[in-house]
């Protein structure tokens, strides 16, 4: 047993030893399937926290020969395959965590030598009975061994891209580190899998493909294997029956993450709040945070405009096609937004080809980033919040009126006035604060139309539902008719209690007006 050969598998007992432990051992059932084939190279990137390492902890357990790991998996979902046995402990496996040599080099040639040489030690260490090529590379040592001993290797790399987030202008050494993993990876017959895991895709370099080989799955093409790293819904709702915490607030802190069609979890999150008894932000990573602040701050390409449409609870279009895979090259605005989705800050809805913000732990990252930035006209809308929501509770709709048209004056520079879907986007901004309490729905199909915003109370909460309808150069009366004649009422017609009815209108010369009526249901 070696530390980078044949590892054991005490990484992977310190997950099942924890206090959660969510079973994703099916995904060795997708991994055997691609063992000795032409889709042998897997490379899978994640945000932080969602899974990767122990993923990969999990598949040096299952395939090292340095371990015997059969009680470890018997009582997994695995252990029912009928492939179970075949390649348990079966494989020579070479398992490295890219991030840890970077951080012990000075550049990337030291780097690639301290890691061929730590391997090379650990193989003559092995295969006491090896005859050694003439040419002590890596890879002619590796060809030897699978030649002389008929065992294949499989090829474990975690954080396979972290030269591309902390030497993210360094070109030169990005394109060495890639040339030195396609010579060991590349057509060798000793590779019976290669499972890289990362934050980034892999890197494009126009001609230059080195790594073409590998199938991706990221954030924003996950098929098939979406569900093994998150949480699914099913098991977050299992953990809350089992924490006695409420599902429908673990859902609006921490779901949102549309992999493919499949809602996905911070898995990091969930287990914080389950552990500790609390929903609050637990996913913190200073790397991404500083690039958040980079690229919101930069405001390429007109991102900012983008930003508050998301934090307003609309959807944005993109493109993720032309984007490059790395943290410096952006030729758009969707270049930009696209690596947000795969640091876990946006998601992407791959059918309808939108992103948006998934939860409300994501948009207090963002809000809390555009106080650091120094955003005044979003900052002074926020601040605004409580004393909007405040005032609309008690159908003070003169101090509405004037709330929502000081907020609405002071992002005209961002988006713009004279547009109905401009003051929808202001108006979800300002009632910012109200998303503690309730479900906001923007454009929600009810009745005989859309509503344009509808506030709907989380379980156990004691505040009246609202219906927000927005109108220019009309009248605050026509748009409360509207919400009556269209029965935009009917969406909550499962909700029993008081429901304020909220119509706001502004005119040519920027002047709002707003009317508020209760009722029942």
């Amino acid at each position: 047993m070696g530390i980078y050969l044949n590892p054991g598998n005490d990484l992977f007992q310190e997950a099942l030893n924890s206090e959660i432990y969510i079973d994703k051992s099916m995904l060795i059932s997708y991994t055997n399937k691609k063992i000795r084939t032409k889709d042998k190279n897997l490379c899978v990137s994640r945000p932080r926290r969602f899974g990767k390492s122990m993923a990969a902890d999990m598949l040096v357990a299952y395939y090292s020969r340095g371990c015997n790991s059969k009680e470890q998996f018997e009582n997994l979902k695995i252990a029912k395959n009928p492939d179970f046995e075949k390649h348990l402990n079966r494989y020579h496996v070479i398992h490295v965590n890219i991030q840890n040599y970077l951080s012990e080099s000075q550049n990337m040639e030291e780097m690639l030598r301290f890691m061929e040489e730590d391997i090379l030690f650990e193989i003559e260490n092995e295969f006491a009975d090896l005859k050694m090529p003439r040419r002590k590379t890596l890879s002619a040592v590796l060809e030897t061994a699978y030649a002389q001993f008929k065992i294949p290797f499989i090829f474990i790399i975690d954080e396979w891209d972290s030269i591309f987030r902390i030497h993210k202008n360094d070109a030169e050494s990005q394109k060495k580190y890639l040339d030195f993993l396609r010579n060991i990876l590349k057509d060798r017959s000793y590779v019976a899998l290669a499972y890289m895991t990362g934050i980034l895709p892999i890197k494009k370099y126009g001609e230059h493909s080195a790594l073409n080989m590998f199938i991706e799955y990221s954030m924003t093409d996950a098929t098939p294997i979406e569900e093994f790293t998150g949480f699914t819904e099913q098991e977050v709702k299992q953990l809350c029956e089992k924490y006695n915490m409420s599902f429908a607030e673990t859902k609006k802190w921490y779901d949102g993450y549309c992999v493919d069609g499949v809602s996905i979890y911070n898995p990091k999150s969930v287990v914080e709040a389950m552990v500790r008894r609390k929903f609050s932000n637990y996913w913190t990573q200073t790397e991404t945070y500083e690039a958040l602040k980079t690229y919101i701050h930069s405001n390429e390409f007109g991102v900012q405009d983008a930003i508050l449409k998301l934090l307003a609870g609309e959807t944005v279009k993109i493109d993720t096609t032309t984007f490059t895979n790395d943290m410096v090259t952006f030729a758009t605005r969707d270049d930009v937004l696209t690596l947000l989705v795969h640091l876990g800050y946006l998601t992407y809805n791959s059918g309808t080809k939108e992103i948006s913000i998934p939860n409300y732990e994501i948009s207090e990252q963002f809000i809390s980033t555009i106080k650091v930035l120094g955003w005044n006209e979003v900052v002074n809308s926020l601040k605004i919040s409580d004393e909007l929501l405040q005032a609309t509770l008690k159908c003070n709709a003169e101090k509405v009126a004037k709330l929502i048209e000081q907020a609405h004056q002071e992002n005209t520079s961002i988006l713009k006035y004279n547009d109905e879907n401009s003051l929808s986007c202001v108006v979800s901004l300002a009632y910012y604060s109200a998303r503690k309490y309730y479900t906001i729905h923007r454009e929600l199909p009810a009745g005989k139309g859309f509503a344009d915003i509808v506030f709907e109370p989380n379980r156990n909460c004691n505040m009246p539902a609202m219906i927000v309808e927005l109108k220019w150069g009309h009248s605050a009366d026509e748009a409360i008719a509207q919400i009556k004649n269209k029965n935009y009422t009917d969406f909550l017609k499962n909700y029993h209690g008081e429901i304020l009815l909220v119509g706001v209108n502004y005119d040519k010369e920027k002047h709002h007006t707003c009317r508020i009526e209760r009722v029942k249901i």
